[in-house]
């Protein structure tokens, strides 16, 4: 028997601060999320730290979830973006630290100057490839939802997010091996 989301009065109860609530609806989502994190994550090590990554930030944030429906999408998400940032920090051969760690000006500085150099690259695509790769890569929307959205078949919306991402590789100096 597939497993159910947690029920709507959890999802409506637990962001006014129902610690019952609160508790059934991070148990009640964690197969959904390691499910998930199981299905995008590089290996089974990152998928659980994630899945766990993603229910802590669940349970500390669950006050700013504004419609119970979207519980599942924002989760997903989550998840994604954890499996995304781990597997970034893979090749870049960087140790794993708690996101929630203090970071430094000078760390903080130097983000915001990379942050500026990768929307400095995008900037400078074509339009057409630009508004297919920050529909998928920035906003996460699916390959088909992407295609529907500006007309495209999804072998023209990956080809046109392919080339996207290859001219910003170059552009940054990491051009394809």
């Amino acid at each position: 028997m597939k497993a159910e989301w947690p029920r709507e009065s959890l999802i409506v109860a637990a962001p006014g601060g129902d610690e019952t609530a609160i508790a059934t609806l991070v148990s009640g989502s964690h197969p959904h999320v390691q499910r998930f994190a199981r299905s995008l994550c590089a290996s089974p090590e990152d998928a659980e730290d994630s899945a766990q990554e993603a229910l802590i930030i669940l349970y500390r944030k669950i006050g700013t979830l504004r419609a119970s429906g979207a519980l599942a999408s924002w989760m997903f998400r989550i998840v994604r973006n954890e499996c995304l940032r781990r597997a970034r920090r893979e090749l870049r051969g960087d140790d794993l630290v708690w996101s929630d760690a203090v970071v430094s000006a000078e760390d903080d500085v130097l983000q915001r100057l990379e942050a500026r150099r990768v929307a400095a690259a995008i900037a400078e695509l074509p339009a057409d490839q630009r508004r297919v790769l920050i529909m998928r890569d920035v906003q996460g929307y699916s390959g088909r939802a992407v295609a529907d959205a500006l007309g495209l078949s999804t072998a023209a919306m990956k080809s046109r997010l392919h080339r996207a991402r290859a001219t910003v590789r170059v552009l940054l100096g990491n051009p394809i091996p």
